[in-house]
């Protein structure tokens, strides 16, 4: 199964209407356009919404090579708000490819190109897709 398929049947992303556009060896470009249920009480993008977002981009770049991973850790430093109606794009960058621990980038920025968000995450490689245990 390709990294597309896999991630097809999020659930959550689903919900949060993001998409997974591209996705290949080492990464990963996930889109999502700012919604009224994507805002805060301020009027600008829920940051766990662009967490979310940088988080699918991280997941499909590091799971890209066929490897159930699962995320570890990350962090994310929020540089600028997203507006209702921004497009906003997820682009997740592999930068180390370790058999049981990767570590990738993400930067998501809106449709002007302006950075948003920084994101770097860790994960732990479990098994090949589809080999789930129990």
């Amino acid at each position: 199964m390709d990294t597309l398929t896999y991630f097809q049947s999020d659930r959550f992303i689903n919900h949060i209407d993001a998409r997974l556009v591209e996705a290949h060896e080492g990464y990963a470009k996930a889109v999502m356009t700012v919604a009224e249920h994507h805002l805060n009480g301020y009027g600008v993008c829920q940051g766990g919404a662009l967490f979310t977002l940088a988080d699918l981009a991280f997941a499909a770049a590091v799971n890209s090579h066929g490897i159930s991973t699962l995320t570890t850790n990350a962090s994310i430093t929020y540089v600028k708000s997203a507006r209702l109606g921004d497009r906003l794009t997820a682009e997740g960058h592999e930068v180390v490819n370790h058999h049981k621990m990767p570590f990738a980038e993400v930067r998501v920025c809106n449709q002007h190109q302006e950075l948003l968000a920084v994101f770097t995450a860790s994960g732990y490689r479990k098994e090949k897709h589809g080999e789930r245990k129990g």
